[in-house]
């Protein structure tokens, strides 16, 4: 039996970005709430083992790079022992600001009182309503937890944002020691000699280039015709040539059909139009995607519509077809991002509340952050064509951009495309330094329906690198001020 039963108006499975944030605007909202996560942690992949430490390493890395290739140019030298790498030190740091975000949503809840229930959550449907049993996560040795720990909670309603785990190939099955998902891929104790990355998507260039630029040769093997595929063609043009300058090996149209571990030996068996390889390295990066995950939920008892991925269906107020049964973040259709995640536990909370809110997809930044960043919303060009729309293309390189040239960075461009009839903006892609940045001020004149001539308007500060952004803007009014 149970030794606690409660009830609260919001009952949200998951803690990573989707959940928490759920859980702080249910309770901003005067929900009572608790919030369902079976990890030691509260934040979910992002938090703990994706976004938060990939970022870290990624500068950390990036600062390593610039001390051995570019220190000099700017009149700064390393000399006397010359420069080190401290890699032990360095994922040490990559801890302690996954630590520090951990604690710091640990924080929210206190001060939103926030009930976490720590363990596993399942859900069911009883004659009284909805109902969340919370067991402990098994113990290491194995087993599964007394079943007078379980706490169950009824629930006038649910969130469900159990989230997403890494794809893995059936003949390079995760080990985390020497075959690697991104979890693994962020602990690796020494600096591989060669890393094969199969997947050259965002976590498998994030990953590359991170280990790529301590020191490892770094191999990525992508089943499409290109990296990046669904990107738009200039800017995987763009990312391709400066990758492969960099440093990267790129095998575009790559199948891997086979591999294996021997010891210490990684052997993944590759083909190419026909013509096969076998690819050595000591370690592998497996980045081809990944899943929904619904460790707890029986949809189909539930009455849950899920789709073909196994991603649960809902609408656009987050609602399952289960009535008070919502669902968000990477377990529902739509592009794996955390922060797609967050607004859709805002809306979810809201409605819950009884508020008149819709989510909507057309504004949702996607990022990459390899160096240089590649940031991007609304249309592709290729998409906008097959529309048919008549469109314009503005485009402006950060090599004619005088902060751009201060900083050494003059890599990429910003790239607007306008509808040719109204000038309604209706895609950008950025590629260079900081767009991850820049692109929040695109975003903004997409939720507010701008046109190009609204921001090529705009007085941007002088020099910034926002200034490329209203020089490309300008561009597709054939008015460009600096090319």
């Amino acid at each position: 039996m149970p030794i606690e039963n409660s009830s609260a108006d919001v009952v949200i499975i998951g803690g990573g970005p989707g959940g928490y944030v759920a859980a702080i605007r249910a309770a901003q909202l005067g929900l009572v709430t608790v919030c369902v996560e079976m990890d030691k942690t509260l934040g979910g992949t992002c938090v703990n083992v994706g976004c938060i430490p990939s970022k870290a390493l990624l500068t950390s890395s990036e600062h390593y790079e610039f001390a051995r290739q570019h220190a000099a140019e700017h009149g700064i030298r390393i000399e006397d022992k010359g420069l080190t790498l401290d890699l032990a030190t360095m994922l040490k740091r990559k801890d302690d600001v996954v630590a520090q975000n951990t604690r710091g949503i640990e924080f929210l809840f206190k001060k939103n009182k926030i009930m976490w229930a720590k363990g596993k959550g399942s859900l069911r449907r009883t004659e009284k309503g909805l109902e969340v049993a919370v067991a402990p996560s098994a113990p290491a040795s194995g087993g599964a937890p007394p079943q007078d720990s379980i706490a169950s909670y009824a629930a006038k309603n649910v969130i469900i944002a159990t989230g997403s785990v890494p794809i893995e190939l059936p003949f390079l099955k995760f080990d985390e020691e020497r075959i690697l998902s991104n979890v693994g891929a962020l602990t690796i104790p020494r600096v591989p000699r060669h890393l094969i990355v199969i997947g050259g998507g965002v976590i498998g260039l994030e990953l590359g280039s991170v280990w790529r630029r301590l020191g490892a040769n770094v191999t990525i093997v992508e089943l499409m015709p290109t990296i990046l595929p669904g990107m738009d063609d200039d800017v995987i043009k763009e990312c391709d040539r400066v990758f492969r300058r960099q440093g990267l090996d790129l095998r575009t149209g790559t199948r891997v059909v086979g591999g294996r571990r021997e010891g210490d030996r990684l052997l993944v068996d590759v083909e190419k139009d026909g013509a096969k390889e076998t690819l050595e390295g000591d370690y592998v990066l497996i980045a081809i995607g990944r899943k929904p995950s619904l460790g707890g939920i029986d949809a189909a008892s539930l009455g849950i519509d899920v789709g073909r991925r196994g991603e649960i269906l809902v609408d656009d107020r987050m609602r399952t077809g289960a009535p008070n049964v919502y669902a968000i973040g990477d377990c529902v259709p739509g592009p794996m991002l955390a922060h797609k995640a967050e607004e859709e536990g805002v809306v979810a909370a809201e409605s819950i509340a009884g508020q008149n809110v819709h989510m909507h997809y057309k504004s949702i930044p996607n990022v990459v952050y390899t160096w240089p960043e590649i940031a991007a919303v609304g249309l592709t060009e290729r998409e906008v064509k097959q529309d048919g729309r008549e469109y314009r293309v503005g485009r402006f390189p950060f090599s004619a951009n005088g902060r751009a040239r201060t900083m050494g960075e003059t890599a990429g461009f910003v790239k607007f495309i306008a509808d040719a009839r109204t000038d309604e903006l209706l895609g950008a892609h950025l590629v260079g330094p900081n767009v991850s940045e820049l692109v929040s001020e695109v975003v903004l004149g997409f939720e507010y329906r701008a046109s190009a001539d609204d921001l090529g308007m705009t007085v941007h500060a002088h020099p910034t690198l926002a200034e490329s952004t209203k020089e490309a803007a300008l561009a597709t009014l054939g008015r460009a001020l600096h090319i």
